[in-house]
């Protein structure tokens, strides 16, 4: 390996010493700096519409702000209205309709189509326009019904009739009665009634609600049949009681339901207590009289 020359000193470069190299040349001052153009002044009005802008946003963050803890607060409540499954429409069909919907599953679906209409009647009647009847009307002591009477659970608004009192105590005035009235039974524009099934309903309702409680029931009639000329159901019976205060222990009574082609169905009620028997005929002659109008 040879050994390495060491390095000249700077004076023995060429030139000498003293000799001139290369030299920097002084550099040029810098440029003056470019001032900006100041910006056009808004109008008031452009500021006061920044301004407007600047809170809308600020207001509108807050108000999100709430809604979302609202919100939170809601349905994480155990009274969220919103939880759970929504619940289905609550059945708006008259209570007989809802009870008896169908005519299929009763004896009585086979009678839809009324017989011939019978021979018209003559004498004084009682006009129920409403239910669609008329009947035979009674003179004294029977008068005429004024009221509306809406009986029982069921809430028959009896409107239509006759009847008098056979005698007070301290429940008030007992009557015997003939009374009329329109009641729903068929869903919405249906006119085909399962007559034995709304008859046994409002049976039931006139047993457990006319009359005092306990009471017994010895029935007469039950069947569906055909009352002026119209697909019908008849049930009579008389029941047993005792109230204190009352003389009477017994009343024959009688419920007729009449299709008469309509969603409503027409009822016909006649009570005759049993102080007074010399009227118990009242109940045929009333079933024999009734017409359509």
């Amino acid at each position: 390996m040879s050994e390495p020359h060491p390095q000249e000193p700077f004076w023995s470069r060429p030139g000498g010493a003293w000799s001139s190299g290369t030299v920097t040349g002084i550099p040029a001052p810098p440029a003056p700096a470019t001032i900006p153009p100041e910006p056009p002044r808004r109008s008031a009005a452009e500021v006061r519409r920044r301004q407007l802008l600047i809170f809308g946003g600020v207001a509108g963050t807050i108000l999100a702000g709430g809604l979302i803890v609202l919100l939170v607060l809601i349905f994480g409540s155990e009274d969220n209205p919103f939880g759970g499954k929504a619940s289905g429409p609550s059945d708006v069909r008259p209570p007989l309709a809802q009870a008896c919907p169908a005519p299929s599953d009763s004896p009585s679906a086979g009678v839809t189509k009324a017989p011939p209409s019978p021979p018209a009647v003559t004498g004084d009647r009682t006009v129920d326009e409403e239910s669609g009847i008329s009947y035979k009307r009674f003179g004294p002591p029977w008068q005429t019904w004024t009221e509306v009477w809406r009986a029982g659970t069921l809430k028959v608004p009896y409107k239509v009739g006759q009847h008098f009192v056979t005698e007070t105590y301290s429940g008030g005035e007992y009557h015997a009665s003939i009374l009329s009235a329109a009641v729903p039974a068929a869903d919405n524009d249906a006119v085909s009634l399962d007559l034995e099934c709304v008859g046994r309903q409002i049976t039931a309702d006139v047993r457990a609600n006319y009359y005092p409680q306990p009471n017994t029931l010895d029935p007469i009639r039950d069947e569906v049949t055909t009352l002026g000329g119209r697909p019908a159901y008849v049930s009579e019976f008389r029941l047993h009681f005792a109230e204190a205060g009352l003389r009477a222990k017994s009343e024959l009574s009688a419920v007729a339901v009449i299709d008469v082609g309509k969603p409503t169905a027409a009822v016909l009620y006649v009570s005759i207590p049993g102080t007074h028997p010399q009227f118990d005929r009242v109940i045929g002659e009333v079933l024999d009289s009734v017409r359509m109008l």
